[in-house]
């Protein structure tokens, strides 16, 4: 598979990439591909990252019971009076 970079200075800065990280242009290009596109899942919302998890909670059957503030008191030992 080829890649034709036409562009000059893109072809200057994968040199340099490569030049600097001691690597192939290959390897240049996908490391700087990569970090492009994590950075970009980095910028999603909390909301968009959490799709999954959420997803995966709401599977979960209902129990039926209620949290309530009897209930969270006595995960912290309030309310033993």
């Amino acid at each position: 598979m080829t890649l034709n970079i036409r562009d000059r200075e893109t072809d200057a800065l994968v040199r340099k990439l490569a030049q600097t990280r001691q690597i192939g242009l290959t390897e240049a290009i996908r490391e700087a591909v990569s970090e492009s596109l994590a950075a970009d899942e980095r910028k999603a919302s909390l909301w968009q990252r959490t799709a999954a998890l959420r997803a995966r909670v709401a599977s979960y059957p209902r129990t039926g019971a209620v949290a309530d503030k009897a209930f969270y008191d006595s995960l912290s030992g309030q309310g033993d009076d």
